[in-house]
């Protein structure tokens, strides 16, 4: 068969039809179609609460839809390992922290998704504090008696655990006050939380979004902070630095990820619109009431710090003394 200009012409315009539809929308046109976030944590965490707000005003800027998926377990390694597979096309967007792209890999063998091979970094997203709560019921009503009841029976108080953070804050709590306390994990911090008020287990440090309104709904007594300084929402609450424990502070962070080899201009476009949705009501609301700060990076500037994070959430676990499961 021969083929005339003509033949020629149609089967170029097919071909460059089906590239079309094959390939990433532009960045003048993204987005074309609703965006997922994919949080790594239940309903109610504090990253989901970051993601809902940061999705009203991407949203309201795109003109598109933005559905938040949490994926929690595995210590946000369900969540990651799907990011990591999906199309790098912009549309599937990891609101991640440093549980699932600096510790992990200090505390799992075998990992579903490589933290820094499988992602391309967009922006920072925030940073925040956690607080040291226990049932109202509990007869501690200070750090300082906690951390006597500690010590009078090794190994028989209990913390939960829903997070990198979360537990990491409660290890690094008994290095310095030489206790033994027993970690119990979770899927999520508000799992946690909801036993701790059921009396399953004993005390927990969690992100200030989980605990602090139990804390003010009367369910929790918070009994330290573990920022530098006190928070605005409790003012009363000391540091635990404040509270006997010196040297202690312990913060987290929230980032956004796209699959990696996403296309640059894609890359900017979503960068752009969840840096502007930091600035936005809801993002301002959420970081006020938890008492954290809006943080935002280029991508080259977010990897620069995901490699500086490894290494000290590496060195924290290590010290620790925790062997990687």
């Amino acid at each position: 068969m021969t083929f005339t200009p003509r033949r020629r012409l149609v089967g170029a315009l097919a071909l460059s039809l089906a590239f079309a539809a094959a390939t990433p929308a532009r960045a003048e046109t993204f987005p074309a179609k609703p965006i997922t976030f994919i949080v790594p944590f239940a309903a109610g965490s504090a990253t989901d609460q970051l993601a809902r707000a940061l999705g009203q005003a991407v949203s309201q800027e795109s003109k598109q839809a933005v559905v938040i998926d949490n994926k929690a377990g595995a210590n946000g390694m369900l969540a990651a390992q799907y990011v990591a597979r999906a199309p790098a096309d912009g549309y599937t967007v990891l609101i991640a922290t440093n549980t699932t792209q600096a510790a992990n890999q200090h505390l799992f063998k075998k990992m579903p998704y490589d933290p820094v091979k499988d992602f391309t970094p967009v922006t920072g997203l925030g940073k925040g504090g956690q607080v040291l709560v226990v049932r109202t019921e509990s007869p501690w009503k200070s750090v300082g008696e906690l951390i006597a009841a500690a010590r009078q029976a090794p190994g028989k108080l209990t913390f939960g655990g829903g997070s990198s953070s979360s537990r990491m804050a409660v290890e690094m709590f008994k290095q310095l006050t030489h206790t033994d306390i027993l970690h119990v994990p979770y899927k999520s911090n508000p799992n946690a939380v909801t036993d701790l008020i059921g009396g399953q287990i004993d005390l927990m440090i969690t992100d200030t979004a989980t605990g602090v309104p139990h804390v003010k709904g009367g369910k929790l007594r918070a009994l330290g902070v573990s920022t530098a300084r006190r928070l605005p929402m409790l003012p009363d609450v000391p540091t635990i630095a404040e509270a006997g424990v010196k040297g202690y502070e312990f913060t987290y962070w929230f980032a956004a990820y796209l699959p990696a080899n996403t296309p640059a201009p894609v890359v900017a476009r979503v960068h752009e619109l969840l840096v502007n949705a930091t600035q936005g009501a809801a993002a301002k609301s959420f970081y006020e009431s938890t008492g954290g700060d809006a943080w935002t990076t280029s991508p080259a500037d977010l990897a620069k710090f995901q490699v500086a994070e490894t290494v000290k959430w590496g060195n924290v676990i290590k010290a620790a003394g925790i062997e990687a499961e």
